[in-house]
């Protein structure tokens, strides 16, 4: 049985809901569980609103703080459900990669995630990084839709 899972999160209503179903399973299995958001790194030249109008100090800041508002809500989610949870925040270009990488590097045997909520030609133009990770990882992937 799984006993190490990855719950990677984001500000969305579907992770938020995915990441408490997440805590849930892993409380009735008896898991470790960890929460993870990926932050994306600043860049000197991009077409990203947040980081054309911002230095990389208030750009970081703002993405820091994202984060913490992301965590927090895992956090409380966490209390509620009495379960043991730690927080990992990475920053990386690719969030799929680095959903991967980091279920690799620190031994996870499943990745808990939401489904993205598109539909039809939508989910197959834009895509997911849920179908990213499912796509590349050899790590079971477990999807809350």
């Amino acid at each position: 049985m799984y006993t190490n899972m990855l719950l990677p999160a984001n500000e969305s209503e579907f992770s938020m809901k995915a990441v408490r179903h997440g805590i849930a399973r892993a409380k009735r299995i008896d898991s470790r569980a960890s929460a993870l958001t990926v932050l994306p790194p600043f860049h000197t030249f991009a077409i990203d609103a947040e980081m054309i109008e911002d230095t990389r100090t208030e750009y970081k800041a703002r993405m820091q703080e994202r984060a913490e508002k992301t965590l927090g809500a895992v956090a409380h989610a966490v209390r509620a459900a009495a379960v043991a949870c730690e927080t990992v925040q990475v920053e990386h270009d690719h969030p799929e990669q680095a959903t991967i990488d980091t279920a690799k590097s620190k031994g996870y045997d499943l990745i808990f995630m939401a489904s993205h909520g598109r539909h039809g030609v939508a989910a197959i133009v834009i895509g997911s990084e849920t179908v990213k990770v499912l796509t590349h990882c050899r790590i079971p992937v477990l999807v809350h839709r």
